[in-house]
C-alpha cells in the first residue's frame, strides 16, 4: 500500500474555487485501478501544539495499492485536464509518497 500526502497551496482568496475543480475530479479517479481513498482536506483549528494552520493549504490524503498505479494516476487524461484547470489558482505542491515502516 502507498500512502500519498499532498500539499497544495492556493493563491490567497482562491480555496473554493481549487476545492470545487479538485471535487468535480474525485469520482474520476476514485474509478482508477488502485485507488483506495483520494480526499481532499483542510485545516482545522484545535489549539493543540505544535499545529501549523494554513488557510490557504490543501492537503490531499491519498491510498493506492502500488507504485505502478498511482503513476498512472499521475498520467491519467483527466489528471491532466484538472491540471490545465487548476493551474493558475496553484502556488506550489509538495508531495510525501510513503509507505508502512
Amino acid at each position: 500500500m502507498i500512502h500519498v500526502i499532498a500539499s497544495i497551496h492556493v493563491k490567497d482568496g482562491r480555496v473554493a474555487e481549487f476545492l470545487e475543480i479538485f471535487k468535480a475530479n474525485v469520482p474520476e479517479v476514485m474509478r482508477e485501478k488502485g485507488c483506495v481513498a483520494y480526499e481532499p482536506t483542510v485545516d482545522v483549528p484545535t489549539g493543540l501544539p505544535p499545529q501549523e494552520l494554513d488557510g490557504n493549504v490543501v492537503t490531499i490524503i491519498e491510498k493506492w495499492t502500488n507504485l505502478e498505479d498511482l503513476r498512472a494516476h499521475l498520467a491519467a487524461p483527466h489528471m491532466l485536464a484538472y491540471q490545465k484547470k487548476v493551474k493558475n489558482l496553484v502556488e506550489k505542491v509538495a508531495l510525501k509518497v510513503l509507505e508502512k515502516a
